[in-house]
């Protein structure tokens, strides 16, 4: 079994989620940053007692989770603070992930698909991927995917989708796109011919042939030592 990793992203109603839910349908490991980025400022973590500390109470809701909307409006404004909550929470994060990224590793998945919404945008982790996927789909099916589904004028559409990078700007820096501009059934065949090339690839073998090196290393020293021990 070999195992690399493979950054997915997309644009603001491109249909992301819809090429995540075939990719699970599928059986492949999928690490959500969204849903990492929200739980580590859970009480629970290390990350939510620097925020408060550093933030106060007042981000607080009455159940003692964070306001996520009160503390977007306070680092909207002061760029230098929305550092310091980046500098806070990213490092937690990329714990979680690589705590998954293992998890995987060890039950022997050939690639992890690391859905990053700003892969593109921060530009820091595709150094890490062997593949980067874009979910891309025409500017006028956007705009009319986003106008529908959170019931904007075109207007407003229009300035969501300029807040981003542009899609044909990604699409030049993905190594595969997924263009989900028709019907489900085209993105589906799509999703299924990425799977197939991503299974047959044999990159990054030898970093699994290390690892298990490493690991019949180990296990050879512990006997070693055992034996010593019991002599």
């Amino acid at each position: 079994s070999i195992m690399f990793l493979v950054g997915l992203s997309g644009g603001i109603a491109t249909g992301k989620s819809t090429v995540v839910a075939v990719l699970r349908e599928l059986g492949c490991a999928v690490i959500d940053a969204d849903v990492i980025a929200r739980e580590v400022v859970q009480p629970r973590f290390k990350a939510y007692k620097q925020i408060v500390r550093y933030f106060g109470t007042e981000i607080l809701l009455e159940n003692g989770e964070i306001n996520r909307e009160a503390l977007g409006n306070i680092i909207f404004s002061h760029p230098e603070k929305r550092q310091l909550l980046n500098s806070i929470t990213h490092p937690e994060i990329q714990k979680e992930m690589l705590k998954q990224i293992l998890k995987y590793f060890v039950l022997g998945y050939r690639y992890v698909i690391l859905d990053i919404p700003l892969l593109f945008e921060t530009n820091r982790l595709t150094k890490f991927m062997k593949y980067t996927v874009l979910v891309y789909c025409d500017p006028l099916t956007q705009l009319s995917r986003l106008m529908k589904r959170n019931g904007l004028s075109q207007v407003e559409a229009e300035a969501r989708v300029a807040s981003q990078l542009p899609l044909d700007e990604k699409r030049k820096l993905a190594t595969h796109v997924i263009d989900n501009s028709g019907d489900w059934e085209s993105t589906r065949r799509q999703v299924l011919r990425l799977h197939a090339r991503l299974e047959d690839s044999l990159d990054f073998l030898w970093a699994r042939l290390a690892a298990g090196a490493v690991v019949a290393g180990l296990g050879g020293l512990m006997y070693l030592l055992l034996q010593h021990l019991i002599s």
